[in-house]
């Protein structure tokens, strides 16, 4: 992300830009680098770390994921709900791109590069695990990371947060169904407590947080409350962040020093699938004419993944050592500069769109079957 996209973006909101946000790329570059030498330095350590977890999900992640969010719920106005319904057509394209589009262009891409472009380069078997991994990753999208890619566009906080949800909803229904459909198994096993407990942990538990707090901030009656209150928690979100990058690649970082070139292979399909699932998104929230505050957080769920699910289900299908688990880990290394490069993106082009949702528009349904409004 350029420090002069990030500067622009928050004068123009009138929001202060620290040093933090100024320069988070290189932040996140240094931790990439911190973990990976970490993890090489003090194996042991996060050996330990890596038992701290509850149905397949790491509590100490947990932790520093609910330390991201909580701020960005206290910033929800929960009276705003109601004029959910007026505004649909962010929700058409959540559901549009990540369900009926991403997982199967994920698969699609996976095939293309592992089954004909690198079929010299890397062994059959491990190709069909390096499949297995990135359609894992397609069919789960962003259940917690969304919330500060929105919060760095100054996306719509609880229009994120209703997207969130729906998408968790259906993810419930629709992941393993999904995922044996492409993996063209059918005893796929779904660890369905870590997809629960994600849920409560990633959404419920900060969102119940953040109500209580905004309560008791307006009940003082002032209106600046809720805004300094949530302007002096902007820097933890970013440490946040950085820390839970450092702990994950240092939980893998001795794979990733071991397998340089695999790791370049399996990333090139997933940049692809990246910027041409934001480019639909984005391109069609622009066609459709839908706010910025809503068309970027859109268009971003559906380029970043759950990787926490899709990890726990790759090692629980085909073990710890595997290129399906290796897969997802790479996923998580391409997936933070691309989101950070996204997010510059949006942010430069925020005047293409209109700040202020339009009146809603009745139309012909559209060829998805889904209301175009």
């Amino acid at each position: 992300m350029s420090a002069q996209c990030e500067i622009t973006a928050r004068r123009s909101a009138g929001a202060p830009l620290g040093a933090f946000e100024r320069y988070l790329s290189v932040w996140v570059a240094l931790c990439i680098g911190a973990g990976i030498a970490l993890g090489l330095l003090m194996p042991s350590l996060f050996g330990l770390l890596a038992t701290l977890e509850f149905a397949s999900v790491n509590l100490v992640v947990a932790v520093l994921i609910w330390v991201m969010i909580y701020p960005m719920m206290v910033a929800v106005d929960f009276s705003s709900l109601r004029r959910i319904g007026e505004r649909p057509k962010g929700l058409v394209i959540t559901v549009v791109v990540n369900w009926l589009i991403k997982p199967f262009t994920m698969a699609g891409l996976g095939i293309l590069f592992f089954e004909l472009l690198f079929r010299d380069l890397v062994d059959p078997q491990d190709a069909k695990e390096y499949i297995a991994g990135m359609i894992l990753l397609g069919a789960a999208p962003c259940t917690a990371m969304v919330f500060v890619w929105s919060q760095l566009t100054r996306g719509d906080a609880t229009y994120t947060l209703v997207q969130v949800s729906l998408n968790d909803i259906i993810m419930v229904i629709a992941f393993a169904p999904i995922v044996a459909l492409l993996l063209g198994v059918t005893d796929v096993i779904v660890p369905w407590q870590t997809l629960i407990l994600s849920v409560v942990l990633y959404v419920v538990i900060p969102l119940a947080a953040g109500y209580a707090t905004r309560r008791a901030l307006r009940a003082a009656e002032d209106p600046d409350a809720v805004t300094r209150f949530t302007g002096r928690l902007k820097p933890y979100t970013i440490v946040g962040l950085l820390a839970t990058i450092v702990l994950l690649f240092g939980f893998q970082g001795r794979t990733i020093v071991e397998q340089p070139f695999v790791i370049l292979l399996i990333a090139v399909p997933l940049l692809v699938q990246s910027y041409a699932i934001f480019a639909i998104g984005y391109a069609w929230a622009w066609a459709w004419r839908i706010p910025y505050a809503i068309a970027a957080p859109a268009a971003l769920i559906g380029t970043s993944n759950f990787f926490e699910l899709a990890v726990a289900v790759a090692i629980s299908l085909f073990g710890l050592e595997s290129g399906a688990a290796l897969a997802t880990v790479v996923g998580v290394l391409v997936e933070v500069p691309v989101m950070l490069s996204l997010v510059a993106l949006c942010n430069r082009t925020r005047d293409r769109f209109p700040e202020e949702a339009a009146e809603p528009v009745r139309a012909p349904a559209g060829p998805s079957g889904l209301s175009r409004h």
